[in-house]
């Protein structure tokens, strides 16, 4: 196993510098916030952001948090209604965390919205992160920066523990996160809705709002946050998974020596076929066929969070 090759910047405008020029270049740097250190990649970019998954070792498509400078950043991505700007001005930059729908023509990749109409904005706090922000004037996701079921991490040397093997580029090293716990995730879509409880207590929120927040995520799934919907993005065509030959009227999705319309990796590689899926099945999708079938995809490394996304996007539809 390689030992501690990724890079540790310091805190200074060389490092952010730095920092922000791997981040253009599509590869991983973690970076402070006042929560934890979060692993970022170009929000922008389909394989900066399929790397965060094969990084974390995550298991499934999550959608994932993208972090921006300032309101006007995040007003570009997102939609926002009075309450959320009511939010968004009382407690940005802060531990807040605002799922809004997703403005048309952002340039977020699908893999950041795991497809969904939705989402997640944060402003953060901590004085590098948005010093980071201003210095790449992109958006950036970034769960946080540990692989999936490990604690999140709060110093740079956490994450050189867990990730320093060469998996991310670098970490921006910023000292210890004054929060310590995850960002406290709300929707005011369809009503204010607490999705996920963390640093920004219940009780502030509620007082700016001046209403109680519903709790979880709603009931026909109408608000989404990772894991909760047996079928998200489905296309219009039906799946058929596990495919080695297309039935007449078929269009088929291949992938390493299984050719199709289209290959989701020639060579077999899984990060590149999890950066493809989303555009390719929309692609697959709009040519008008009934059936996208789907080559067999190893159920190992960023395959099993490949095969959950098909595996929804294959599910009963409601």
């Amino acid at each position: 196993m390689r030992e501690h090759q990724t890079m540790r910047l310091e805190d200074t405008e060389a490092g952010i510098a730095a920092a922000a020029a791997l981040l253009r270049e599509g590869r991983l740097v973690a970076f402070p916030t006042e929560t934890v250190y979060g692993l970022g990649g170009l929000a922008t970019d389909d394989g900066a952001v399929a790397a965060i998954y094969a990084a974390k070792g995550r298991p499934a498509f999550n959608p994932l948090i993208v972090h921006v400078a300032t309101l006007d950043a995040a007003k570009e991505l997102g939609e926002f209604d009075a309450e959320s700007l009511a939010l968004a001005g009382a407690f940005w930059p802060g531990p807040l965390t605002l799922v809004v729908p997703a403005k048309p023509g952002s340039g977020l990749s699908d893999l950041v919205t795991a497809g969904l109409s939705t989402v997640a904005l944060r402003v953060p706090a901590q004085p590098l992160a948005r010093r980071l922000m201003a210095e790449l004037g992109a958006p950036v996701a970034a769960p946080s920066a540990n692989p999936s079921g490990r604690l999140s991490p709060t110093t740079a040397d956490h994450v050189i523990d867990l990730l320093g093997d060469g998996r991310i580029a670098a970490v921006l090293d910023g000292g210890p996160c004054t929060v310590g716990v995850e960002s406290t995730i709300v929707t005011t879509y369809p009503e204010p809705r607490l999705l996920r409880p963390g640093g920004l207590p219940v009780e502030p929120i509620e007082a700016c709002l001046g209403t109680k927040l519903a709790i979880g995520p709603g009931a026909g799934g109408t608000v989404t946050a990772p894991g909760q919907l047996a079928s998200h993005y489905a296309p219009t065509a039906a799946l058929r998974l596990d495919v080695t030959k297309a039935k007449p009227g078929e269009v088929l999705l291949g992938f390493g020596p299984v050719d199709g319309t289209l290959n989701l990796s020639p060579s077999g590689d899984l990060t590149q076929a999890a950066a493809n899926l989303f555009s390719m099945l929309r692609e697959l999708d709009g040519s008008g066929a009934d059936v996208i079938a789907v080559a067999p995809i190893p159920h190992t490394g960023l395959g099993l969070a490949i095969n959950d996304r098909l595996a929804r996007a294959a599910a009963p539809r409601p």
